[in-house]
């Protein structure tokens, strides 16, 4: 069986899909003929053992682009594509080009049918869904949900097509396990530095509790104007003194960072899954996150807080934090691990996804 993967980045700083990528690939390949196509990118992720065709996929070459993927298509003869991402123009042709070529076509739309995703520069959306998304949607043959509550959303929006439910995971074998639990001191957000991930709820929240020992890392990359502005932030409310922006972590240096942490903190408006969660949890941390993701697990295991999204609430979760003792948050951790292995090996999830290929055809 040959699987095509489109995707229009891997670059490091994309967030969640080409983690996602990333990870599967790394046990898809091991089941199917893997490729991957992708746009050019400056600090690519590394696929290793996969075909990986990186295009220029920039608009103003949008005329030339179908026939270049027709013709990559025709080359590698597929069985299934797998689209990974939607709102783009190229990833609509792509699509169509292997529908025309009675390709099998699989979407995964990695929350960005979510409705903080809807409604934020609303507009430009509704004319993409004039012009050509909402007929991409209603044509994909296969839908591909990471929760429940993803399929949930795509159903409410009327896309009916057969699909599966199947979360991202990790490689759990590269998390560096907590051997310790202290008291809350070092809180940790690890993400991508954007709107969505109400950083500034965070400051806000700390700036409350006028606990000057609290020391937070925010590590991540985004727009340095954005970040500039969040700085700006802790000046404002008297806590930039507790707060450290690092940058981009990755690899080693982030198992190492979450591993020397207390507590990990997602205050996001909305994630379709949100890697970084289940990372914080296989390390064995705690981990405060919203309503906007998935992880109500975190409350039905006792390993964390899922909350509304707003500053009195995520100031509550963090005094229960801080308040609670080692030895609760080392059971905390612990049901967090366990948690991770029985629901988010990578391994399990992509043999669940190549059962779903195997439907397919």
């Amino acid at each position: 069986m040959k699987v095509i993967h489109f995707i229009t980045s891997i670059d490091k700083s994309a967030g969640g899909p080409t983690v996602y990528m990333h990870l599967f690939s790394d046990e898809l390949k091991k089941m199917v003929d893997l490729v991957v196509v992708t746009g050019t990118s400056p600090n690519a992720t590394e696929i290793i053992g996969v075909k990986v065709h990186f295009l220029n996929l920039s608009l103003i070459r949008l005329i030339t682009l179908k026939k270049k993927f027709r013709k990559l298509l025709e080359d590698e003869k597929p069985d299934i594509v797998h689209i990974n991402g939607i709102w783009e123009p190229q990833i609509w042709l792509f699509q169509k080009a292997a529908q025309q070529l009675g390709i099998k076509v699989l979407l995964s739309p990695h929350g960005m049918l979510e409705p903080y995703i809807l409604n934020r520069h609303s507009f430009k959306k509704k004319i993409g869904l004039v012009l050509y998304q909402r007929k991409a949607l209603n044509n994909v043959d296969f839908l591909h949900a990471t929760a429940k509550s993803e399929l949930d959303q795509i159903r409410k929006l009327g896309y009916n097509q057969p699909a599966c439910v199947i979360p991202n995971g990790i490689e759990i074998s590269h998390a560096k396990e907590k051997t310790e639990w202290n008291n809350v001191q070092n809180i940790l957000f690890l993400s991508r530095i954007h709107h969505k991930k109400g950083i500034e709820f965070l400051i806000e929240a700390v700036a409350k509790l006028q606990l000057s020992y609290l020391k937070i890392t925010i590590a991540g990359e985004g727009s340095s104007t954005y970040i500039d502005s969040l700085k700006k932030l802790t000046v404002q409310r008297n806590v930039s003194n507790q707060f450290e922006f690092v940058g981009g972590i990755y690899g080693e240096s982030k198992w190492e960072l979450m591993q020397q942490s207390d507590l990990f903190v997602l205050s996001t408006y909305s994630e379709n899954f949100g890697f970084v969660v289940p990372e914080a949890l296989a390390t064995g941390l705690p981990v405060i996150t919203t309503t906007g993701t998935p992880w109500q697990e975190l409350e039905t295991f006792k390993c964390g807080w899922w909350i509304d999204l707003n500053v009195a609430n995520l100031t509550r979760a963090l005094t229960e934090a801080v308040n609670s003792t080692p030895d609760q948050l080392k059971t905390m951790g612990l049901q967090g691990k366990k948690l991770v292995k029985e629901k988010y090996e990578i391994k399990d999830l992509t043999e669940k996804l190549f059962s779903f290929y195997c439907q397919i055809l």
